[in-house]
């Protein structure tokens, strides 16, 4: 599922393990950019709270019965969401490691928490090459931590949607 305001094709790792998930589950798309999740997910029957600085990607959704839109920017303000727990929260191509502890608080018991985005080695095939946006070895792994049980991880060369280094989690939170 590919148009004109998304660059990028749904990813296949938030196909995969989006699809445990009951219809009309509370999603959180931390980060979602032009939408190309958040618009997945509805088409998919979820209740989708889409978060960005920028909101200007998936403002044709402000109306969207099921579509919550937070214009927030993540690394100059407040955390928008404490106290409110979600089935499910979807992370590409995004990282800001202070946030991570709110991101764990904000996966609901039972829910999973689904991240993908690029890692120490990205350097050799383009952007972002900055050590602070690249995750290290295993990283996401110890953020998952004892509360947690892991579905799916993967870290290494990925071809497609371009060359890149990725590391992708997907977790179920159990505590």
């Amino acid at each position: 599922m590919t148009s004109a305001c998304q660059a990028l094709p749904i990813s296949p790792w938030v196909q995969k393990y989006t699809a445990r998930l009951a219809t009309r589950s509370q999603v959180l798309d931390l980060a979602c950019g032009r939408g190309r999740h958040v618009r997945y997910l509805l088409d998919q029957g979820h209740v989708v709270t889409a978060l960005d600085r920028d909101l200007s990607g998936v403002a044709d959704l402000a109306e969207h019965t099921r579509a919550r839109l937070i214009q927030a920017d993540l690394e100059a303000s407040p955390w928008p969401l404490t106290g409110q727990r979600f089935d499910a929260m979807v992370v590409c191509n995004y990282l800001h490691r202070p946030l991570m502890a709110h991101i764990i608080d904000t996966v609901a018991a039972g829910g999973l928490l689904i991240y993908s985005t690029f890692a120490a080695g990205n350097e050799r095939f383009g952007r972002p090459r900055n050590p602070d946006f690249l995750l290290r070895a295993n990283e996401l792994l110890a953020w998952a931590d004892d509360d947690f049980i892991v579905y799916g991880y993967e870290h290494g060369p990925v071809e497609q949607p371009r060359p890149a280094v990725r590391q992708s989690l997907c977790a179920l939170r159990i505590k």
